[in-house]
């Protein structure tokens, strides 16, 4: 399923496939192998600040589960998982979104057809304003002059951010499941339809070069929108990343924004491609990135019902690194079929970083679901560090986890529910 090859279908037969230091608590601790006395135990750097007691507790799931308790593994013994979100979380900043930055000051979007058929879910508001800002004097599939048209560039990274024109109309409706899916993080692999994936991963590695190269705190201005306008890989968690790799981990890097440019920064830390999970298109006869996404679950491709996110990441980290097929692969699975590390800093990541067995590692950016998992610390196992530049400050109040911080499959806002189904109590924001 890895296999690009697999991904180059024609249209027609895509669419027929239609905290802090915590006390572990006594219940939730799980016994675990002792230190094997005469294996080497791959440390984190002591040189690098992490919040508290974080790296201790990082420490001590890379003891257990690798190999200075398990010297054989890769021999005969299965590794255990590691896996990560990406944007905030091992960089400081959204790469996607710097992709599109560039594309955009670059004239590398091309024009489809119709703006109605870049998404299942567009409205015809977002198709007229798309339409009146970017104008059809461009031929279908060529590329629109968004470097120098502010109303082109502006109703784009309008509708990318907040799913609305600038006008404050809707520019998404219809029916999805807000646990599998949000139409404008599907949408953006949509806008780079037309391209190949080698000329996407060119503008990801330009823009990558870019936005590493900008001073800290660097933003630009598109339109009439201000972006972030650099990235950082976070050296804290390039070192996690090495360490768990030293130890015998597979770490796998698993995202919601487009594959190609995820690969790209991945490649940083030492991912390869067999190990980035993301929105995955599928390519037309010619090798070229159609509207339609590889599926989860049994969904076969899709036009963005399923993609990474949220429940969604759950679904694709079990399909493709436990390989679980069909229906199967949404649910949560045995203890011995689920990561064993989890890493992530919103709500999109809440799913698959609850189901890690050894250590639940976030970001805090105030997200409210994620921060309801986090500060409740069911299982004694949740890990919260403040954003390693320029973290959030204290959020106020607290986090509506017993009333609205749960993202309902249709969309509403429930109370957070543990896995007994009792209510998590309003949490405060401690980590910052």
């Amino acid at each position: 399923m890895r296999n690009r090859n697999v991904l180059a279908l024609t249209l027609a037969s895509a669419a027929a496939l239609v905290a802090g230091p915590v006390t572990l608590p006594a219940a939730a601790a799980t016994a675990a192998p002792a230190p094997h006395s005469g294996a080497h135990c791959p440390q984190l750097s002591k040189k690098l600040p992490w919040y508290g007691d974080n790296r201790a507790r990082l420490q001590k799931v890379i003891d257990e589960r690798g190999t200075c308790a398990n010297p054989h593994l890769g021999h005969g013994k299965k590794r255990p998982v590691a896996a990560f979100d990406w944007d905030n979380t091992i960089t400081k900043n959204d790469v996607t979104d710097a992709t599109i930055s560039w594309a955009l000051r670059h004239d590398k979007i091309l024009r489809p057809k119709s703006w109605k058929s870049s998404s299942k879910w567009m409205t015809d508001a977002g198709h007229r304003a798309l339409t009146k800002a970017c104008g059809t004097t461009v031929p279908a599939g060529g590329p629109l002059p968004t470097s120098t048209d502010d109303a082109c560039a502006d109703e784009i990274l309008q509708i990318r951010e907040d799913g609305t024109t600038m006008s404050g109309a809707a520019a998404f409706a219809g029916t999805w499941n807000h646990r599998r899916t949000v139409p404008q993080y599907a949408w953006v692999p949509q806008l780079f339809a037309g391209h190949t994936v080698k000329e996407v991963e060119s503008y990801a590695k330009k823009a990558r070069k870019e936005a590493l190269a900008a001073p800290v705190g660097t933003t630009r201005t598109i339109g009439s929108h201000t972006v972030p306008g650099y990235a950082r890989y976070y050296d804290q968690q390039r070192d996690l990343i090495r360490t768990l790799k030293k130890a015998g981990f597979d770490v796998y890097i698993v995202s919601a924004g487009s594959e190609p440019v995820a690969e790209v920064w991945a490649r940083g830390v030492g991912i390869d491609r067999k190990h980035t999970i993301a929105i995955r298109s599928v390519l037309d006869h010619k090798g070229r990135i159609t509207t339609w996404n590889q599926g989860c679950g049994g969904t076969g491709a899709t036009k963005g019902e399923a993609i990474p996110y949220i429940d969604g990441k759950r679904c694709f980290i079990n399909q493709e690194i436990y390989r679980i097929q069909g229906k199967k692969a949404w649910d949560k699975q045995r203890w011995g079929k689920r990561i064993a590390v989890g890493g992530g800093d919103a709500d999109t990541d809440v799913t698959f970083v609850g189901d890690a067995t050894g250590a639940h590692l976030v970001l805090n950016r105030n997200k409210s679901e994620f921060m309801c998992r986090a500060y409740d610390n069911a299982d004694g196992r949740w890990v919260v560090n403040p954003m390693f530049i320029e973290p959030l400050p204290r959020k106020s109040g607290t986090y509506p986890c017993s009333t609205g911080a749960y993202n309902e499959p249709d969309g509403r806002k429930g109370p957070v529910l543990r896995d007994d189904g009792s209510v998590v109590p309003d949490q405060r924001d401690t980590v910052h």
